[in-house]
C-alpha cells in the first residue's frame, strides 16, 4: 500500500462522507488476456463502496450479489423505529448502480467454490477473477435457550429490512405501554451504540405520548460500549430518562419463555410485555463454508485481503479486526480494495509501507433524542505484523451540532454509494 500523509488520508477519509471516493493501492498484480471479473457480495455500505470504486476505476465486469431489490440503511434507522421518520427516509433504489455498469444478481450466495473461483446461486455460478465479500452478519442464536422459536415474535433488526418488525413492536409498546426490554450482547457486534440509542428515542416518545412503562436495558457488559462512549451515554440516560429506562449491567441473559413472556438472566428473571433481543453475532455462514475463518474472517490488513486466498478480499462487519463494525468504516474499506483490485488488473506492483498506514475513518452518531446526538471518531493505523491502534475521539455530551450533522452525514454517504 503507499504511505499517504496522515492529514492527507485524513481528509481523503472525511471526504467520502461527501462522496468522495476514498481510494488506496492493492496487493500482487495479475495479468489476463480477458476483460476480468469481480464479484461483490453484499449490497450494504461496504459491497456498494467497492462497486462504486471499482465502476469508476477498474477495467473489469462488475458484478453486485445482493438478494434485495432495494437498499435500506441500518446506520440512523433508529429514528424510524422509534416511530420518529418514516422508513422511506432510510431507503434507497439500485438503479444508478445499474446504471453505471454493474450487472446485479437479486440472489442469495449459497457457496464459494475457491477451487473454480465460483460464486454459487440457486440458478447460476457466477465465475470471478476477484471477490470482494461483504455479507453482513448473521445471529448467533443458540446462545438464548428458546430464541429460536421465538424468533418470529423477538426481531432483532440489525439487518436491512428488518427494522419493520421492531417498528411494530415499538408502536405496540408505546401505546399500550408496559416493560419493554432492550439488550445489548458483547462486543463484537454491529454498531455498539445502537442498543442504547434504540433506548433513548424510545424513551424519547414514550415522554412525548406519556406512555406508562419502562424500558429495561439489560447489557452484558460492565458500562455502555465501546468504553470511550460510557460517560456521554450514561449523561444522556441519567440526565433525561431516568425515570423511563431502568439499566441492568454485567448481566447476560440464558433463556427466553414466550409463554410466560420471561427472560431468564444473570441478575433474576425480568418479565416483559415486548423485548428487542439484541443477539451477539458473527459473520454469514458463508465466510465458515468458504475456509475464511470460524466467527469471523481472518484478514489481513491494511489490504483486507483473506489469510488463505489472496483474490478475496472481506470488508464490512463480516471481518475479524479490532475496527469497529459500522457502515462509515465499512464503505472506506470498499473503496481501498476497489483501489486494490484496481491497480492489480493493471498490473501494477504494490509499494510496501515500513511504517504505520493507516486505516478506514470510522465516523458514527448515537442519538440521544431526535435532534441531539453523541458524534464518535475512530481513527486507526496499523503496521505490518502488529496489531492495530485506534483512538478514539468522541463528544463529551449529546448536542444539536451533531445531531444535525449525523443527517448530513448519512444523506452523503447514501449519496456516494446509491446516487
Amino acid at each position: 500500500m503507499h504511505p499517504i500523509a496522515q492529514p492527507r488520508r485524513r481528509q481523503l477519509l472525511q471526504a467520502a462522507a461527501l462522496g468522495v471516493a476514498v481510494l488506496s493501492t492493492g496487493c500482487a498484480s495479475v495479468s489476463t488476456a480477458a476483460r476480468p471479473r469481480v464479484v461483490v457480495v453484499g449490497g450494504g455500505w461496504g459491497g456498494l463502496g467497492a462497486v462504486r470504486g471499482l465502476l469508476a476505476t477498474a477495467a473489469a465486469d462488475v458484478t453486485l450479489v445482493e438478494p434485495n431489490e432495494a437498499f435500506m440503511s441500518c446506520p440512523l434507522s433508529a429514528h424510524f423505529i422509534a416511530g420518529h421518520q418514516p422508513a422511506t427516509d432510510f431507503q434507497r433504489s439500485y438503479s444508478r448502480v445499474d446504471q453505471l455498469g454493474a450487472r446485479r444478481v437479486r440472489e442469495r450466495v449459497l457457496e464459494i467454490d475457491r477451487t473454480s473461483k465460483m460464486v454459487v446461486t440457486a440458478t447460476q455460478r457466477l465465475p470471478y477473477d476477484f471477490l470482494v465479500l461483504s455479507p453482513g452478519v448473521d445471529y448467533m442464536e443458540d446462545g438464548i435457550q428458546g430464541y429460536a422459536e421465538a424468533r418470529a415474535q423477538l426481531p432483532v433488526g440489525f439487518r436491512a429490512f428488518e427494522q419493520m418488525a421492531v417498528r411494530q413492536q415499538v408502536d405496540e409498546f408505546l401505546a399500550k405501554g408496559g416493560d419493554f426490554v432492550i439488550s445489548a450482547p458483547k462486543p463484537p457486534y454491529r454498531c455498539p451504540p445502537a442498543p442504547y440509542e434504540r433506548a433513548f428515542l424510545i424513551a424519547e416518545q414514550m415522554k412525548q405520548r406519556g406512555t406508562k412503562g419502562k424500558i429495561i436495558l439489560i447489557d452484558a457488559n460492565p458500562n455502555p460500549m465501546p468504553p470511550a462512549i460510557a460517560q456521554p451515554i450514561l449523561k444522556g440516560m441519567k440526565g433525561l430518562y431516568a425515570n423511563q429506562i431502568e439499566y441492568l449491567t454485567d448481566t447476560s441473559i440464558s433463556a427466553v419463555d414466550m409463554g410466560k413472556r420471561q427472560l431468564v438472566t444473570s441478575s433474576g428473571d425480568v418479565p416483559f410485555a415486548h423485548a428487542n433481543l439484541i443477539l451477539p453475532m458473527r459473520a454469514p455462514a458463508l465466510i465458515r463454508q468458504a475456509g475464511l475463518g470460524e466467527r469471523w474472517a481472518n484478514i489481513r490488513l491494511p489490504s483486507f485481503q483473506s489469510q488463505v486466498d489472496d483474490r478475496i478480499y472481506v470488508i464490512g462487519d463480516s471481518q475479524g479486526t479490532p475496527l469497529p463494525k459500522s457502515g462509515h468504516v465499512a464503505f472506506g474499506s470498499g473503496q481501498r480494495v476497489a483501489e486494490a483490485i484496481t491497480e492489480r488488473i493493471a498490473g501494477k506492483s504494490p509499494v510496501v509501507s515500513t511504517g504505520a498506514v493507516d486505516l478506514p475513518l470510522g465516523i458514527c452518531w448515537a442519538n440521544v433524542t431526535h435532534k441531539e446526538a453523541i458524534n464518535i471518531n475512530v481513527s486507526g493505523t496499523v503496521v505490518a505484523g502488529e496489531p492495530p491502534k485506534l483512538k478514539f475521539t468522541v463528544d463529551a455530551e449529546a448536542n444539536a451540532r451533531s445531531g444535525a450533522a449525523a443527517v448530513s452525514w448519512g444523506n452523503g454517504m447514501w449519496k456516494a454509494m446509491l446516487g
